[in-house]
């Protein structure tokens, strides 16, 4: 069977990136198109990517293309339009919300769509870019999105069968496109906590520094109660140099880190304060839980899924430094055991999905 995965773009490395690598890993011999492969932005992931089969479009030759991620998704409804998938017996598109890739020619092919969310600037959720706080744009914007909206939909209908990477995400599926999907989480890194790794004095935020995840609640919160707060990750559309701004002195940023470093800084951390709002499933908080670190998270989207309150972490109701602060509060309070959050975790291994992605597959 003649497999290929489509992509939306390679430019950062997340939760999406990392069920694409999961996806290559299942079908190694499967090409990867996408429409533009930005390597030199992966930091210490870029060579996770090397041995793959990436075949960008056409898009790739344009100047100045990692400025232009929001813009090209105009010109990617045309790249993705007239991509010929005919000669495959099966398409699995990994969507992350960015562009419209299920608007391929798939001919005869059966189309797999792994569903991280609909567009995200399309449908009133946080993005990245804060780019309606210029009337203009958000008014250029408000009229493209219109446009885009019903490209979506159209794109979506070309898809044989939906794959949720979560319960939150298929109630977008149904409520957007109206069609029906399969839930499968993605896949997590599940690391082992050293015996070495001691706990110490600080709590943990960080991931991708994107303005839905919100970092600046924790921050806010470690200003408020003096509490050390490690931050960790890259930042995204100026967000990294504003939560820079807003942090006191039990706050440090230690930038973007490898595996081997995020595991320590997890292990050690007396808990993960995620405050994203609607995450659409969220792979860090497993990845915390999965070294024994429970989660304080914001009750919203897919990491309902995954914590639970009381056990594993705890839930706060409100997007505000107080609602996170009295979560803190009664975190200090409660005892949660590392054993629980292990065996949580374990839910949503790499086994569990391949298992689940063969078994569709075939």
């Amino acid at each position: 069977m003649k497999i290929a995965i489509v992509h939306d773009y390679i430019k950062e490395y997340g939760g999406a990136e990392k069920v694409l690598e999961e996806l290559h890993n299942l079908f190694p011999k499967a090409p990867i198109y996408t429409t533009v492969y930005l390597p030199n932005f992966l930091g210490p992931h870029k060579e996770r990517f090397q041995k793959m089969d990436i075949r960008p479009s056409i898009l790739q030759y344009i100047p100045f293309k990692s400025k232009l991620i929001s813009p090209l998704r105009l010109l990617a409804i045309l790249v993705f339009k007239f991509w010929n998938f005919s000669k495959y017996d099966l398409v699995i598109v990994s969507a992350t919300g960015a562009y419209q890739p299920n608007l391929i020619n798939k001919g005869k092919a059966k189309q797999i769509c792994y569903c991280h969310t609909p567009p995200r600037y399309l449908y009133g959720y946080s993005t990245a870019r804060n780019w309606q706080k210029l009337p203009v744009i958000n008014v250029l914007a408000s009229i493209a999105n219109h446009f885009l909206r019903m490209v979506d939909f159209k794109s979506a209908q070309n898809v044989d069968l939906f794959i949720a990477n979560s319960k939150e995400i298929k109630s977008r599926i149904e409520r957007f496109y109206r069609k029906d999907s399969i839930v499968v989480y993605p896949p997590v890194s599940l690391f082992i906590a050293q015996k070495s790794y001691q706990k110490e004095n600080y709590y943990l935020a960080g991931g991708r520094l994107a303005r839905p995840k919100r970092v600046d609640l924790a921050i806010k919160v470690a200003n408020r109660l003096k509490l050390p707060l490690i931050v960790f990750g890259k930042g995204f559309a100026g967000y990294g140099k504003e939560l820079e701004k807003i942090a006191g002195t039990t706050v440090k940023f230690v930038g973007e880190v490898n595996e081997e470093e995020k595991i320590k800084l997890m292990s050690q951390a007396k808990a993960f304060i995620f405050s994203a709002e609607e995450e659409d499933f969220g792979i860090t908080p497993v990845e915390v839980m999965s070294v024994g670190t429970p989660v304080i998270a914001f009750y919203s989207g897919g990491v309902k899924e995954s914590v639970i309150d009381g056990k594993t972490g705890i839930f706060f109701e409100k997007a505000n430094p107080d609602s996170l602060a009295l979560a803190v509060k009664r975190f200090e309070k409660l005892k949660i055991s590392s054993e629980e959050c292990i065996k949580q975790a374990n839910n949503f291994s790499k086994e569990r999905f391949d298992k689940e992605i063969i078994k569709i597959v075939k």
